[in-house]
């Protein structure tokens, strides 16, 4: 599955990990499920409620708010962002163990070089992280 983002809002998921730092930053995304490719319309900058920089929680008020949102705006929930503000751009044994959803896709991003973040996707098969295709579109 191929995954397509817009580059404003890869940006933007960059821009809002920066400023939670030194605590993971965390959000979802939605947008179309096409037959092979996973397009990502609107990205949701969430509050991390464990202010922790090694795992994440979102806040649930928030959560509940923007699946509504998805809904009103005739989107589909495709899954979930976060950072590792100090290891890399792959699903921890934590991000495995907790990625219940098989059809979401999971996009990590690192800010282990801040000058130089890297954001990867990932879904979750029987407790194995695979990588997906991820393309950064112009707007």
């Amino acid at each position: 599955m191929k995954v397509t983002i817009r580059k404003e809002d890869y940006e933007s998921i960059i821009d809002y990990a920066k400023k939670e730092l030194p605590n993971e930053a965390c959000g979802l995304i939605a947008g179309i499920d096409h037959e092979d490719e996973r397009e990502i319309k609107k990205v949701y900058l969430l509050t991390n409620i464990d202010h922790s920089n090694e795992h994440f929680t979102i806040d649930p008020r928030e959560h509940l708010a923007s699946i509504k949102d998805m809904r009103a705006n005739g989107l589909q929930p495709l899954g979930n962002w976060h950072s590792h503000p100090e290891s890399p751009s792959r699903s921890s044994d934590e991000d495995i163990r907790l990625a219940v959803d098989k059809h979401a896709s999971y996009l990590i991003l690192s800010l282990m070089d801040e000058d130089h973040p890297v954001l990867n996707a990932f879904h979750v098969e029987e407790g194995n992280s695979i990588k997906e295709e991820l393309e950064i579109k112009e707007d």
